[in-house]
């Protein structure tokens, strides 16, 4: 019998959580539209009601339900199975992500004075960091009470999930505290200090702009501050990063610390079902990661070849020395890759990586001849400028955020982020992380790969009871959590065996007669 579509609405709990929750959001957008000087009390008082309204609706929504993950009508519900809702939401995240990057002062941001959404936020900045209120202060705001109110909500859905209820905490610590916090404070302590001083996510890739010129001057020109940012940034890039991953898999920052990966397992939970385990989208998200992954390097190598180029002549290293040293370190690693780790890599996954490092090989051959700031053929201030905005703002935000609804929770993760994609490579090549499977007790249910936010086909794993060594995976563990038959276990051990095959026969593997 063809089942109906699922209500949002189930129970007076959740009909009343809406609704503080519609009159919290109403509360936010309203200034915008009638009045100029929104009231002082107007900005917690919506923020509460939010809050509460997400809280109470969440309480109705689990509250009193038998132990076990709670996934029901997913595949029905019209916000979380592309249905009318989730078209709504997905509208009015993209518009609001379009207005915070592209049109802020249509939210009231203005230089000389805020009105409307920002101007309801001016007291709350001015507290936290001394400054009015920017569009990037409403979003970090409202983004990190997002993850904090969500992740409760996530925290409800597992109770009893150890691991999932300490991820979740940790998440919330690191957005709370690392994200925002700290960053506001130090605007507050040192207002005359330039932005390297309030951005803690000073590593490369994920912190893109981390060797452009001016993050550069900023940092070498910035005494003890600066200079401390600068060499804990490139520690976390070259050292703390590479232990780590090799240590425990990508997941340490994918799942653990990672804002985006933050609010893809808060708020993005209901809408993990929704990421395509199609081979056809695999393939493509193993290009266009590694693509995204190339742009930036090239982006990278080019910023600082101009930054040497105007350095002093007794700087430790000069332009041309830095661009061989380059060409010798790809030559390296494509050699390794090409011949110590060929079986540890796809076919197409090696295709990849080798022709797009020998076309980045040929193009620095060719370096640097048509100006000083130039290299690649191209203008390396024109070419981060793009950069930041086609894949740091329309991939990474509209996109990867506004797209929720329809396809998944981590489109960026998947498909773009240059983070993931170094993380993944190493995860894949010489990491101690795996998930392991017990085949024998696989009863093909396919919760697993239904649940997989990064699209993988764990099922096809667990019924051949072969390791997971996937370069995509981020260790959230869901997969091994909706797991009614414990099949499926997180695990670092050795490299050697990681990817192994039992030898035993299983069920679905024997001929039949």
């Amino acid at each position: 019998m063809e089942r109906t579509p699922a209500s949002i609405i189930q129970n007076y709990g959740q009909s009343l959580g809406l609704l503080l929750g519609g009159c919290g959001l109403l509360g936010l957008i309203t200034p915008a539209l009638v009045v100029e000087q929104p009231l002082p009390w107007t900005l917690g008082f919506s923020l509460f009601l939010m809050t509460a309204g997400v809280m109470l609706y969440s309480l109705s929504l689990y509250r009193g339900r038998l132990p076990g993950i709670k996934n029901n009508d997913v595949w029905i519900h019209p916000l979380t199975s592309r249905g009318w809702a989730g078209w709504l939401l997905a509208s009015g995240l993209t518009v609001f992500y379009i207005l915070i990057y592209f049109y802020p002062q249509h939210l009231g941001y203005h230089p000389e004075g805020n009105t409307g959404i920002v101007g309801l936020f001016d007291p709350l900045s001015v507290t936290l960091n001394g400054k009015p209120a920017t569009q990037w202060f409403v979003y970090g705001l409202l983004y990190t009470l997002a993850i904090v109110v969500f992740g409760v909500k996530f925290i409800m859905k597992y109770q009893g999930q150890r691991y999932q209820i300490i991820r979740t905490l940790v998440l919330m610590f690191f957005q709370l505290g690392f994200a925002f916090f700290i960053p506001e404070l130090l605007a507050l302590l040192h207002p005359d200090t330039p932005y390297f001083a309030k951005d803690i996510k000073n590593m490369w890739p994920l912190n893109y702009y981390f060797f452009d010129q001016w993050h550069l001057k900023n940092m070498l020109n910035g005494g003890r501050l600066g200079l401390f940012f600068f060499l804990s940034g490139l520690a976390m890039t070259f050292l703390v990063s590479p232990f780590l991953t090799y240590r425990y898999g990508k997941r340490w920052y994918c799942s653990w610390v990672c804002g985006c990966g933050a609010l893809a397992e808060t708020a993005g939970d209901p809408f993990r079902q929704l990421s395509s385990k199609k081979i056809s989208v695999w393939k493509l998200e193993r290009w266009s990661i590694h693509v995204v992954l190339v742009l930036v390097v090239l982006s990278t190598i080019s910023v600082i070849w101009s930054f040497l180029r105007k350095a002093s002549p007794s700087a430790i290293i000069n332009a041309e020395q830095f661009i061989f040293g380059v060409i010798g370190l790809l030559v390296v690693m494509l050699l390794i890759l090409l011949f110590a780790f060929k079986n540890e890599m796809r076919t197409d996954a090696r295709f990849t990586l080798i022709s797009l490092g020998l076309l980045l090989l040929g193009l620095l051959l060719v370096r640097g001849w048509s100006g000083e700031n130039n290299i690649l053929f191209f203008s390396s201030y024109s070419f981060t400028k793009w950069y930041g905005f086609f894949i740091g703002a329309i991939f990474s935000g509209v996109l990867g955020v506004g797209f929720y609804p329809l396809l998944g929770s981590r489109v960026w993760c998947r498909f773009g982020c240059p983070m993931a994609a170094i993380l993944g490579l190493q995860q894949r090549l010489f990491s101690r992380f795996r998930i392991t499977t017990n085949g024998g007790q696989c009863i093909s249910c396919g919760n697993c790969s239904a649940y997989c936010e990064m699209g993988i086909d764990v099922r096809a794993y667990a019924q051949r009871g072969q390791n997971i060594v996937r370069s995509s995976c981020v260790g959230c563990g869901i997969c091994a959590t909706v797991c009614p038959r414990g099949v499926l276990k997180l695990e670092n051990g050795t490299i050697s065996n990681r990817s192994i095959t039992p030898s035993y026969p299983l069920g679905n593997t024997i001929d039949k007669q």
